[in-house]
């Protein structure tokens, strides 16, 4: 259990059988009556945001998490079968489990699974990654002055915005969190 008052951005507490994730909350005082708890909260299997107040001091059930480092070993149909790095045993999930950040998911990556009992909550990537870009249009000589962009396929599939001197079989670092072009590598 754990109180609103040690409410914070991050913690996971357990609400009608779900798991939420406390986005932002706000101590409140007022000058008659009671303190409260103003929350926003976030489904982690949904995604769902919900605004909830709790009495200052209220109890709540606190998720207990487990998250574990595995490794993308191979693609087998529709799933990713992934391997835990200290156990080495298989685990198989699907791209629905993964979610939108399957796009950037190469054999070989490790990956954090977040876990609460059974049931798996999300697959955290690297926050960057580094992938070739495998089509893009070619570049133009005198593109580099004006600044902009263009659509680039990478090895995983995923299409990612670059700039124009970009070309085709270069090594680019890409940010997973925002689907941002980083740099070269």
């Amino acid at each position: 259990m754990i109180s609103s008052n040690d409410f914070r951005p991050g913690v996971s507490i357990v609400l009608d059988g779900s798991v939420w994730r406390v986005i932002d909350f706000l101590h409140v005082k007022p000058g008659k009556g009671s303190a409260f708890v103003r929350t926003t909260l976030k489904n982690v299997q949904s995604g769902k945001v919900l605004e909830r107040t709790f009495r200052a001091g209220e109890s709540v059930p606190q998720a207990t998490l487990e998250k574990i480092t595995m490794q993308h070993t191979y693609k087998e149909g529709d799933e990713f079968v992934f391997m835990d790095m200290e156990t080495y045993e298989e685990g198989r999930l699907s791209a629905v489990q993964i979610g939108d950040r399957v796009k950037y998911l190469k054999e070989g990556m490790e990956v954090n699974v977040i876990r609460w009992g059974e049931q798996v909550l999300e697959v955290e990537l690297p926050n960057s990654v580094v992938l070739e870009v495998t089509q893009t249009d070619p570049g133009v000589k005198g593109d580099t002055a004006t600044g902009g962009t263009k659509p680039a396929t990478v090895e995983t599939g995923a299409t990612v915005m670059v700039p124009l001197f970009i070309s085709q079989g270069e090594r680019i670092k890409i940010d997973t969190r925002d689907d941002k072009y980083i740099g070269r590598e």
